[in-house]
């Protein structure tokens, strides 16, 4: 299992230390050859136009694109934006992931925020494991909506959807690399692993 791990802008180096932290290997993706033999990618958490302006310059959005059509994709934060075939505003997307994201929708950095939040999937990982997770939202986007058959993982507790899948895509508002807890980790590995 090797997970790559797009390393233009964002917070990459936390998602490379929790995969390394579960014991499974990383590459960092700069280059459309980097998407070689990898099973899986993480689209982090920075600034959703920049990643994306700098992805085009880079020419990887459409071998990013294709590697999607074949391979598990996560993005958090950012990344979620980019997996989105809706951000309501003229930006660089994958369109992959058929879901509508409002950027910033929580406000400005001072409106950061933690908060529990229950994902009933992991019950997967352990059928005995049912405590919250800690989520941390920074300049988060919201999943306005979902569609097709994508399904909803998670809310807040107005409603609000965190999290969402669609078959190997996976998509967080918030910032799992940043909180001790692996489980979303471990779960994007399982899907990563399915055929």
């Amino acid at each position: 299992m090797k997970i790559g791990i797009l390393a233009l802008q964002g917070d990459f180096a936390e998602h490379t230390a929790t995969l390394k932290k579960i014991g499974v290997e990383t590459r960092l993706v700069r280059l459309a050859d980097h998407l070689e033999n990898l099973d899986g990618l993480i689209i982090p958490g920075g600034e959703s136009t920049t990643i994306g302006k700098l992805a085009e310059d880079y020419q990887l959005i459409e071998p990013i694109r294709e590697f999607g059509k074949q391979h598990a994709i996560w993005g958090t934060c950012a990344g979620a934006i980019l997996l989105s075939k809706d951000a309501r505003r003229l930006q660089p997307l994958l369109q992959l992931m058929d879901i509508t994201v409002e950027r910033n929708a929580f406000g400005r950095q001072v409106a950061s925020f933690e908060i529990d939040i229950e994902v009933p999937v992991f019950a997967e990982l352990d059928p005995n494991d049912s405590h919250p997770f800690h989520a941390v939202f920074i300049r988060a986007p919201l999943i306005e909506s979902v569609a097709g058959s994508t399904m909803v993982l998670s809310t807040l507790p107005d409603g609000q959807i965190v999290a969402a899948q669609q078959g190997k895509l996976l998509a967080t508002s918030f910032h799992p690399e940043l909180t001790p807890d692996d489980r979303f980790h471990r779960y994007f590995i399982k899907i990563a692993k399915r055929k």
